[in-house]
């Protein structure tokens, strides 16, 4: 098996509010990566970030979305999601929230009524994934994936461990249903062992550090950095320098054009004239009562 070869390693923007609840930080950017990272678009990371008891929840109002997907994986804290196509619930430490936007939807994310209520420590990482041109006018669709439905493999020789959040790790598939080729694994990684991991060939690749510090290749990864790698070969080898979380994502390269405007991602700058003219005349419905 052939090596992946580590291309770039890019840290993170400066800390960014979005709404008063999400202090988050870029680790992967649409204007930056997006090409590069196809078929992922973006990665922010929020907090470890203490926030005291209140009796008004904290987060961002509904928000329009359109022609891409958004993966919410919290670590600690809980995150409240209720969109216009009728979707809500909670999610917490170890949950997925996998949300397609696909034609058109409004969501918001607020802390939960009871973690708002107790506060405490708020840690989650929002991935979004483009979605291909044929999907981008599909109907909204989301997936809550709990803790328990996602497969926790224990690595060989005490290194740590992986959960398949998406796609196949060994023969292990995770549960979240996915519209193009992709595997997302959650990586907890124990300092001064080193672990194997073998992706497709062709496939992009990306090893974002969210705690501790990697290396590959004989370079340094650390905490809010992200490794981007070729797509040419199989094999990462990842030591780990010190305990450490991260996610390693890959994925079947779509080399679709991409319009991007906020919270749009289409692939001609007309389809985004659309999607804006689209949102100001309502489409994307009302808020569920």
């Amino acid at each position: 098996m052939s090596q992946k070869q580590l291309t770039r390693i890019l840290p993170s923007a400066s800390t960014h509010w979005v709404g008063d609840g999400f202090p988050v930080r870029t680790l992967v950017s649409i204007a930056r990566d997006a090409v590069q990272a196809s078929p992922f678009l973006m990665l922010d990371y929020a907090g470890p970030h203490r926030f005291a008891p209140s009796d008004a929840p904290r987060g961002v109002g509904m928000h329009p979305h359109r022609g891409f997907e958004t993966v919410t994986i919290v670590y600690q804290g809980e995150v409240a999601h209720r969109d216009t196509a009728g979707n809500s619930g909670v999610i917490g430490p170890g949950d997925v929230q996998w949300m397609t936007a696909g034609a058109g939807v409004l969501h918001e994310e607020f802390h939960s009524q009871a973690f708002t209520a107790r506060g405490g420590v708020l840690e989650m990482a929002q991935l979004w994934v483009n979605l291909p041109a044929r999907d981008k006018r599909r109907a909204p669709a989301y997936q809550a994936v709990v803790s328990g439905q996602i497969p926790a493999i224990v690595l060989d020789g005490g290194s740590g461990g992986v959960r398949v959040i998406a796609g196949d790790y060994a023969g292990v598939q995770g549960p979240a249903l996915t519209r193009t080729a992709m595997n997302v694994w959650d990586l907890t990684l124990h300092a001064d062992r080193s672990t194997a991991f073998v992706l497709p060939d062709g496939w992009t690749a990306m090893l974002v550090v969210l705690r501790g510090a990697i290396e590959v290749g004989g370079r340094r990864i650390d905490a809010l950095q992200t490794a981007h790698f070729s797509r040419s070969g199989t094999t990462i080898d990842i030591l780990a320098q010190a305990d450490s979380q991260a996610l390693l994502l890959s994925g079947a390269p779509l080399d679709e054009a991409i319009a991007h405007y906020g919270p749009f991602v289409m692939n001609t700058r007309q389809e985004l004239l659309e999607a804006v003219a689209a949102f100001e005349r309502g489409d994307f419905q009302t808020p569920a009562v």
